[in-house]
């Protein structure tokens, strides 16, 4: 057998050998392996879009959606007040005869509802360190409201909203449980909003506090595109903050910021540029 012919066979087998292979790889990724377990259908419908959802510390699972949006899947007996829902075509129409809220219980496998007077389309929440779910701000007369709900073992608990009110109103805000002994919150932000503010207030006369990093990164032409700011707590105590474009290391306490990432980035892409070439 000459060396052109010899070559060919190697080139040959060679394909051969990698396509063995690839098919065997491709088998061994699309078959099952069942003993890696599988999806199971659990609830056809839990009657209520979890735009907001939460696991509570009950092993149960907290959902819920706006109130302005009409009827959920979940229709009530009984409105948050205590008057009847009636089979007539006004109580079918009216939304609050029906469930925004449910509370899922894994061991169980049983939703039951929950009632929300004022809307939390688009709010923001934590969890405190007791448990309890606080959840803030909200579209139009849930804008200030401050709610929270303590998951309970006999299922009696129900969501309650607090008597005082947000000095903004914050929809598209976010909020941070903070590392305070008092278990405050920090609320930042919201559509149009440029500040941020601590639940609960620590005196009658504290307000909210500006906060320029947030009119900075607002683009009005963009209809506000900061919204739902990131917040995390940083491993120094301060607060990492990212809206649009822009990040900030924030000092919580003394109401200022510490470092501006994205000055430092451009400080740093001038300083390449600047490097004459090698």
């Amino acid at each position: 057998m000459d060396s052109k012919n010899l070559n060919s066979h190697f080139r040959v087998l060679a394909i051969a050998y990698l396509l063995f292979h690839c098919v065997n790889a491709a088998a061994r990724v699309t078959k099952p392996d069942r003993g890696k377990g599988e999806w199971q259908l659990l609830l056809k419908n839990t009657g209520v879009v979890a735009m907001h959802m939460a696991i509570t510390h009950r092993n149960t699972v907290v959902m819920f959606d706006q109130t302005g949006s009409g009827r959920s899947g979940y229709r009530l007996r009984k409105r948050h007040d205590g008057t009847r829902c009636r089979d007539v075509r006004k109580d079918f129409n009216d939304s609050s005869c029906y469930a925004h809220s449910i509370e899922y219980d894994v061991v169980r496998n049983r939703i039951r509802p929950l009632h929300i007077v004022t809307d939390t389309w688009c709010s923001s929440g934590s969890t405190l360190s007791n448990g309890t779910l606080i959840q803030t701000g909200g579209f139009g007369s849930g804008s200030r409201r401050i709610r929270y709900f303590k998951p309970c073992q006999n299922h009696h608990c129900d969501w309650r909203e607090g008597r005082k009110l947000l000095s903004n109103e914050r929809w598209y805000a976010s909020s941070l449980k903070l590392p305070d002994k008092d278990d405050r919150v920090i609320v930042v932000g919201g559509r149009g909003v440029f500040t941020y503010e601590f639940v609960p207030k620590r005196s009658p006369n504290e307000k909210s506090f500006v906060l320029p990093f947030l009119r900075k990164t607002y683009d009005r032409n963009e209809g506000g595109n900061n919204l739902y700011p990131i917040v995390h707590l940083s491993s120094d105590g301060h607060l990492f903050m990212f809206a649009n474009r822009d990040s900030i290391l924030f000092d919580y306490k003394r109401n200022r910021v510490v470092k501006n990432f994205q000055e430092s980035l451009e400080k740093d892409q001038e300083a390449i540029q600047a490097q004459p070439p090698q």
